[in-house]
């Protein structure tokens, strides 16, 4: 352990972090950059071009998002058993960007679905032993301070492709158009696809993978060694997990919050500039949330984030004028800035370190599968009662798991911080 510490300290740390960090989160960053100009006007793609009514829109939505649950498990146990992390973050990028190219062969709803699902593939293979990476270059008192970073830098790539969205429907279609159009939306997919070339070759090269030891021996049977059983998982990450897939069951697929932009009569250019201002909020305050979170515990932090969350999906049930949208947006930011990291430093706090990658792929299957059922929940809601319905049945779940997660969910003595 003494080893370990030793070789941690004598590491040269990059913008404050350990290098793994800052290139898994210039990976992020050209892979959101990517992401931003492909996938994020997909509902409007759909809507918008392909025509397709907004339950089809949720379904793709949830059911490519949910895709990600069942990869994400089987890559975080994979990971654990080979201990070959960087092997499945590479694949799982790689696989993510050979899938981009496709969406320019969209003519149906049908093939949108396709070219999702295999982008979706690729980001449930990397997830877990991504994060685990991450995990085991740091010691616990940073560990708020790593995701955040490493979620910054994913989100403000987000915003530099979302402005580049922007730039591009201006020159193709100016400013007060309201609807998407093809034209623009091919250019997107054609500029899209290099970052994501630039971010596998930056993964590929410059994250070094920490050598796990296998798990120790509990004894010897006729000469070979025997395995021991793997840790059980503590109570309390069950119970978060338990907790939050309450929260993600009213978090629909953020499909229906473009939607809510376009639905209030938003120009596009002004839906992806909302879209822009969203992730440099959410960049600017992943790193403080997460410092905070070493300091005054993940659990407080979550809840605040909880309770953004809450106000800003009232707010969208309510608004009715397009400066209404903007504040919400920079909410929406704030909250993803406050859960997103946090979320993933407490599940590091609440489980053994040989059994990261399971805990991580659990945690973020968990996160995933509930997409399904929520967009789906959403999507109907929309089209039976009103664009309005979703958003307070995801504030109503918000406030439940709040209680939820403030009465039911223990931080261990080392995270936690006195009141």
């Amino acid at each position: 352990m003494a080893e370990i510490a030793g070789t941690r300290a004598e590491t040269r740390k990059i913008w404050g972090v350990h290098p793994n960090v800052f290139f898994l989160g210039l990976t992020s960053f050209f892979t959101d950059l990517s992401s931003e100009l492909v996938f994020t006007l997909v509902p409007l793609f759909l809507a918008n071009v392909l025509r397709a009514p907004t339950a089809i829109i949720g379904l793709v939505g949830g059911l490519s998002d949910s895709t990600e649950a069942v990869f994400k498990i089987f890559s975080g146990r994979l990971s654990d058993r080979i201990h070959r992390p960087k092997l499945l973050t590479v694949l799982g990028y790689g696989l993510a960007t050979v899938a981009k190219p496709f969406m320019l062969l969209a003519g149906n709803w049908g093939v949108v679905a396709a070219v999702r699902f295999s982008d979706r593939v690729g980001k449930g293979i990397r997830v877990a032993p991504r994060d685990a990476l991450v995990a085991d270059s740091i010691s616990a008192g940073d560990r708020g301070r790593a995701f955040g970073m490493r979620q910054a830098m994913d989100t403000a790539g987000a915003a530099m492709g979302l402005i580049a969205a922007a730039l591009i429907i201006y020159l193709v279609q100016g400013s007060t158009a309201i609807e998407l159009g093809l034209g623009s939306y091919r250019w997107m997919i054609a500029f899209g696809t290099i970052p994501a070339v630039v971010a596998v070759v930056i993964l590929a090269v410059f994250v070094k993978e920490k050598k796990r030891p296998a798990q120790a021996s509990a004894g010897q049977q006729g000469g070979r060694p025997v395995i021991a059983p793997p840790v059980p998982f503590d109570i309390r990450f069950k119970i978060f997990l338990a907790v939050v897939t309450i929260f993600m069951l009213g978090n629909s697929s953020d499909f229906f919050v473009i939607l809510r932009a376009q639905n209030l009569h938003v120009p596009l250019v002004q839906v992806v500039g909302m879209l822009v201002l969203f992730n440099i909020v959410y960049a600017l305050s992943a790193l403080p949330m997460g410092i905070l979170s070493d300091r005054l515990g993940r659990k407080r932090i979550i809840i605040i984030g909880w309770l953004i969350y809450a106000l800003t999906y009232l707010g969208f049930a309510l608004a009715g004028e397009i400066w209404q949208s903007w504040v919400l947006f920079a909410g929406y930011g704030l909250y993803y800035g406050a859960f997103e990291g946090v979320a993933r430093a407490l599940v590091a706090d609440l489980v053994p370190s040989e059994r990261r990658g399971t805990a991580y792929g659990l945690y973020n299957g968990v996160v995933s599968a509930a997409l399904l059922p929520a967009s789906l929940i959403a999507g109907w809601m929309w089209d039976a009662i009103s664009p309005q319905a979703p958003f307070y049945f995801g504030a109503g779940l918000a406030f439940l798991a709040m209680l939820g997660i403030l009465a039911l969910v223990r931080e261990p003595a080392a995270t936690a911080k006195p009141a």
